[in-house]
């Protein structure tokens, strides 16, 4: 079906039941129910429990000022309302990311002026099933919600130059603005794509020379053809521009600073207004670039080859289908297609320069690869598909036959880390896969906690929403660096961010015990154990022995805080527990 022949919009093609339409509708429904499928089963990551504790901080104080290491206010901002609405969860927390990029395959439709029906059914099975994506979809953390508005934010503009309509810009630059709400290196995106147009400028400057006509006549072309293109949008790019910018202020404007005004001062005082515009745009500015333009000193083979391991484990089929896709697309066709070598070279680059500019070891920062090698991986896939149909109809048996194994094979590599890592081992150091070799667990990072300690949390909630006084006590100590671990000299420095060093070696059992509204405090003296004890005692597990003599009557549970690597003990009064337990039966 040509371009002009295509519905204008997904509802249309709805109605008159358009097979590709329905096809990504459906993809669209299995992706959202990946998604909320026991997305709050997992105990919570380090990061997502950082951010949730702060955003109940938020929710209590209603003090927010932008912080560039936890990264953007998109959660502050969404989650707030919904932990509001309807009570923090580690299901509600997770929410937002998992119905956005849930609906990301009705990202596709928006790409059919650029791809094929089959390729476009594609693209939204790439983005519903691979394990990476799925996995860190069903996770508080803002990278693949950044992808998923960048994918939307490319779709629309690319809709808006083909068809010249003026709500295609507006719908980009509100995916736009939401993107850089979201992490800093939305940066790195708006680079990529500066780059890969200067590439397909150098296709056409290259393609020229084939022609009658000098590259640098092309070259004056395609500025002048650019110019006249933006000067006819005008107007409609300047109210695109205050669009984007009132996105950026609302989300990034303080809330009630402890120094200066906030946004919802210049609610009642319209004189505040220049100064809290200034924060979120320029202020905010200086901490956003701040975050990527700084060295991690670290070196970089190592960090790619952590990056490739996941992508091998999570990705295989993808990237495979990404160079097919590519080269069809640059060599078969008649001529190299736009927006696949786009998407190609933005997905290269970010391949190798993310170990670069990442400062932890971190699976998640793979999708920044491979959201737009997703676009080149459906024209393979989407290749694939034709040859096992032609050699269906043509009964090629031999053809038919290879084109099935080939299909199996993909299948085997997405459903086995999908189930594995997605579902069955979410928390563990390894994947036990049918008919193999158990393997690392490249897909989760390491400040997830180890299986099992979901049991004991509910414990510790139970214990402190029927206790009075201090419910949770850490015994913390000074490690061999001389620093405090698990000890906070004043429990209140933990209010706002950053928080007190020690602090963050409990996470992520701060959520929880906030999400109990427990009273915690920590002590480095044995001594305070003696007497009225709390119910619930938590302290690394070399200390364990320190104190387990002062705690007759608690039971003991051992868990790993992060993957491996932190083992904690948390006693728990089992008096405590039991009455708890039968006051709330």
């Amino acid at each position: 079906m040509s371009t002009s022949e295509r519905p204008e919009s997904l509802l249309d093609a709805l109605r008159r039941r358009n097979p590709t339409a329905v096809a990504l509708v459906a993809v669209t429904l299995a992706a959202l129910a990946l998604r909320l499928f026991e997305l709050g089963d997992r105990a919570a990551h380090w990061d997502e429990a950082r951010v949730g504790y702060w955003i109940l901080k938020y929710q209590e104080y209603g003090t927010w000022e932008y912080y560039a290491p936890i990264h953007g206010p998109f959660f502050p901002q969404v989650n707030r309302l919904l932990f509001m609405f309807f009570g923090a969860s580690d299901f509600l927390a997770r929410l937002p990311v998992a119905v956005v990029t849930g609906l990301l395959p009705l990202a596709a439709w928006l790409y059919r002026d650029h791809l094929d029906d089959a390729e476009m059914v594609a693209l939204g099975v790439f983005l519903a099933v691979n394990p990476i994506l799925l996995y860190y979809s069903r996770f508080m953390r803002n990278d693949v919600l950044l992808a998923a508005f960048m994918l939307f934010a490319l779709g629309f503009y690319l809709r808006a130059h083909a068809t010249r309509k003026v709500r295609y810009l507006y719908l980009g630059t509100a995916a736009l603005g939401l993107g850089f709400t979201t992490k800093e290196n939305v940066l790195l995106y708006v680079l990529s794509w500066l780059g890969a147009t200067a590439l397909l400028l150098d296709h056409r400057l290259y393609l020229a020379r084939n022609g009658e006509r000098e590259w640098t006549g092309v070259l004056a072309d395609e500025v002048a053809a650019t110019a006249r293109g933006l000067w006819s949008w005008g107007p409609h790019l300047l109210l695109a521009v205050v669009e984007f910018f009132a996105i950026v202020v609302y989300f990034y404007a303080p809330r009630r600073p402890v120094d200066g005004a906030g946004i919802v001062d210049a609610m009642g005082d319209p004189t505040l207004w220049p100064p809290v515009v200034a924060e979120a745009t320029v202020g905010s500015w200086k901490k956003f670039a701040g975050q990527w333009a700084q060295s991690h000193g670290h070196p970089y083979l190592p960090y790619l080859e952590h990056f490739v391991n996941v992508l091998e484990q999570g990705a295989l089929p993808l990237l495979a289908f990404a160079v097919v896709g590519f080269l069809v697309a640059r060599y078969v066709d008649d001529r190299p297609r736009d927006l696949v070598s786009f998407a190609f070279y933005w997905g290269a680059v970010s391949v190798l320069g993310y170990p670069l500019v990442t400062d932890i070891k971190a699976p998640w920062a793979t999708v920044h690869a491979l959201a737009p090698l997703a676009i080149p991986a459906a024209v393979g896939a989407a290749m694939l598909y034709r040859w096992t149909r032609e050699a269906y109809e043509d009964d090629d048996t031999v053809s038919a036959a290879l084109a099935a194994v080939l299909v199996l094979v993909v299948a085997w590599q997405v459903a086995v880390p999908m189930v594995g890592a997605v579902y069955v081992s979410p928390q563990e150091e390894q994947i036990d896969p049918p008919l193999s070799e158990p393997e690392k667990n490249y897909i989760v990072q390491f400040g997830q906690p180890a299986t099992g300690i979901d049991s004991t949390l509910d414990s510790v909630r139970s214990v402190a929403r029927a206790n009075e006084g201090t419910d949770v006590l850490y015994y913390g100590f000074i490690n061999d660096q001389s620093k405090y671990v698990f000890y906070v000299p004043d429990e209140g420095d933990n209010e706002q961010i950053p928080a007190a060093p020690g602090w963050y070696n409990r996470l992520p059992l701060p959520w929880y015990t906030e999400l109990a509204d427990a009273n915690v405090q920590s002590t480095k003296d044995v001594a305070d154990l003696e007497g009225d004890t709390p119910p619930v005692v938590i302290t690394r597990t070399e200390k364990a022995e320190n104190v387990s003599a002062y705690l007759d009557g608690y039971a003991r549970y051992d868990h790993e805080l992060t993957v491996v690597g932190s083992e904690t003990t948390i006693f728990v009064d089992r008096d405590a527990l039991q009455s708890a337990r039968s006051g709330s039966a």
